[in-house]
């Protein structure tokens, strides 16, 4: 497997095979961070396409002196941003319910298993929905797509001391909100 910067240099040549292994790379990562701000598997499978076509569009504006995630991502935020405001120009006529996501992969699950992470899943979401987007999308960047505090600070321009209380308040919050929502939860 060939190092992101040396992919990323084919993909500048217009090598097709180092941009498919550029996408087959990231291409889960870009769906989570669409899935995250639309909330719908389609529509985020449509964005996760539109978001590789802006950064096959914009590859020869990538600094090498810069971590290449942080800019994608970044690029993916405001894909998505631009999506959602285009949906609300012109709303869906309805919406996917939360729990029609992926299921996480698990070697073989029980119906009972696949119960129970769909109803913590759910129950994550629902705890979710009630954060401010702002505390959503500090767990969304730290939590799951798992970036340092610093490149999650230049992502959002604000000081890495903001990323870290927002984030610890976020978890704060989340656990709280879990909490309200099942009272057994990690009982």
């Amino acid at each position: 497997m060939l190092d992101v910067t040396t992919l990323l240099e084919r993909c500048r040549q217009g090598d097709d095979l180092a941009w498919e292994g550029l996408v087959r790379l990231y291409q889960s990562r870009v769906y989570a961070v669409a899935l995250h701000y639309m909330r719908n598997p389609e529509e985020a499978r449509d964005v996760a396409q539109d978001i590789f076509v802006r950064v096959y569009q914009r590859l020869g504006t990538f600094r090498g002196d810069q971590a290449f995630l942080p800019w994608m991502l970044q690029l993916a935020r405001n894909v998505c941003i631009d999506a959602l405001r285009r949906r609300k120009a012109r709303p869906l006529a309805a919406d996917t319910a939360i729990g029609d996501a992926d299921q996480i992969p698990s070697p073989a699950p029980t119906p009972e298993e696949m119960s129970e992470a769909r109803s913590c899943r759910d129950l994550l979401y629902r705890a979710m929905d009630r954060m401010s987007e702002t505390d959503r999308e500090i767990l969304m960047l730290k939590d799951i797509q798992g970036l340092m505090i610093e490149e999650i600070s230049g992502l959002l321009k604000v000081p890495s001391g903001t990323v870290k209380s927002r984030c610890n308040r976020a978890r704060l919050e989340l656990a709280a909100r879990v909490r309200r929502l099942d009272p057994s939860y990690g009982a």
